[in-house]
């Protein structure tokens, strides 16, 4: 009979992470000791974040296990909610092990280099989903999650909960979130985004919710509901998660690094394949150039991760390109474009407010300002580098008619025992707005640079 040994993590949110001497979870073990996964170690959870929060350097590897442990504990409540007898414990451990790999193909510095992977058709870059799934078929993952169902593995991490063992993976409530809200917050030191975790877990319940198209029901999915004394708990779980992006996620110096380190590698793939590497700085062995001349090689791939490229940029600051040169510089050395606030100047040189009508009027003016930015930098190539724009936005609470299906809606039980939405039961839910960034980044001190933007701004107020 195999004996297996019990593991354990120290974690500074968990305290305790801790494997038992199982079959199933040493063969998470296992996992967890594969080159694959001991990668996401390199690769932070935020990015760049830690130019703004100093102690926001926690890697995906940290919030993987994480995940998993908060996999378990929503597992547990599952059997318990649902009975031993009903409970299936195979289709359990698919989406344990789901939860635990669920980053594998995060890229280095992430988001920041999904970016550079749409602009130039890198589909591993581009969808870390697909990375992950390319990871857990084709690398000596597949070997030890071979018992453990791999297509439902897969499945839970492409497509989202389809029963409730899946939900644990992808839901409103699911494993990942309610990793990364509490860590992110923990590491950052922000005040912001504070949940009522053990409250949230204590009422979550196990229904069936109906799910339709064009208003008539075609079947129902089960999943994870509040119980009717959570509603407080779960408007503050929206909010939470909802105040982490500006503060957070979508904090103007982050999202400045991020635009410079996808002008940066984008500009070294764009010399690489124009056979122009002697202008890098990079040799022919470098791991990023030989992902570039391969991006469908998952092994060059898996090469790559934040401290390869990082590790680059003493070289690339002595590159003959002078546009590699200045924006390496920048990033080594945390001297970041400055950021115009589209929105805010349009608002103040408009004098408009803050309504809806006055919003609708700012989008029209920032969606026309960004393609006449587009129109210069087609016709400035050599200058495009040196103006930056950025739109995203983050909207708080998607309604039922607007996501992708029941699993995208907090739904809380009432007193009467129907299922309502939270966005139509909470007025405070309701209130909240979208947040919405348009920014264009510059150099400072760039007085040409400066004058262009300001003509455009000037143009459409």
């Amino acid at each position: 009979m195999v004996k297996f040994r019990p593991q354990r993590v120290r974690d500074p949110l968990h305290n305790l992470i801790e494997f038992r001497a199982t079959e199933f979870e040493n063969a998470m073990w296992n996992a967890i000791e594969t080159p694959a996964f001991q990668r996401l170690r390199r690769v932070k959870q935020l990015g760049f974040s830690d130019l703004v929060y100093p102690g926001a350097s926690h890697s995906r590897f940290a919030h993987s296990l994480g995940v998993f442990h908060t996999a378990r504990m929503l597992m547990k409540i599952v059997k318990e909610k649902i009975g031993s007898d009903s409970f299936k414990e195979t289709r359990a451990d698919s989406a344990l092990a789901a939860a635990l790999v669920h980053d594998l193909g995060h890229g280095a510095f992430s988001h920041a280099f999904e970016d550079v992977g749409k602009r130039l058709g890198w589909e591993l870059v581009e969808n870390h989903e697909f990375a992950t799934e390319q990871i857990i078929l084709n690398t000596e993952l597949s070997e030890i999650l071979k018992n453990y169902d791999i297509p439902n593995i897969v499945s839970d991490i492409k497509n989202g909960g389809k029963d409730i063992y899946g939900a644990v993976v992808s839901s409103q409530f699911d494993a990942d979130r309610l990793d990364y809200m509490r860590r992110d917050r923990l590491m950052t030191g922000t005040n912001h985004g504070a949940i009522d975790f053990d409250w949230l877990v204590a009422n979550l319940e196990i229904a069936h919710v109906p799910y339709g198209v064009d208003e008539k029901q075609v079947g129902n999915v089960e999943t994870f509901v509040l119980g009717p004394k959570a509603i407080y708990a779960a408007e503050a779980y929206v909010l939470g998660l909802f105040q982490l992006y500006p503060t957070v996620y979508y904090h103007k110096t982050t999202r400045g690094a991020e635009k410079i380190f996808s002008e940066l590698l984008f500009r070294i793939a764009s010399l690489v394949n124009d056979s122009s590497l002697n202008q890098t700085g990079l040799s022919a062995n470098h791991p990023l150039v030989k992902y570039i001349r391969k991006p469908k090689d998952l092994k060059r791939f898996l090469d790559l991760d934040d401290t390869i490229v990082w590790g680059a940029l003493p070289m690339l600051q002595n590159a003959n390109d002078s546009i590699i040169k200045d924006l390496s510089k920048r990033l080594f050395e945390r001297n970041l474009y400055k950021s115009v606030n589209l929105r805010h100047r349009i608002r103040l040189e408009r004098d408009l407010d803050y309504s809806k009508e006055s919003s609708d009027k700012i989008d029209k003016n920032c969606a026309e300002i960004q393609i006449k930015l587009a129109d210069w930098k087609s016709n400035n190539q050599s200058q495009s580098h040196k103006i930056l724009f950025d739109h995203v936005d983050r909207v708080p609470y998607k309604k039922f008619v607007e996501s992708k299906g029941p699993l995208n809606q907090i739904r809380v039980k009432i007193e009467t025992g129907d299922l309502v939405d939270l966005g139509e039961r909470s007025e405070v839910v309701k209130a909240i707005r979208t947040f919405k960034v348009d920014r264009i980044y510059i150099p400072d001190g760039d007085d040409e640079s400066e004058k262009i933007v300001e003509g455009m701004i000037r143009s459409k107020v």
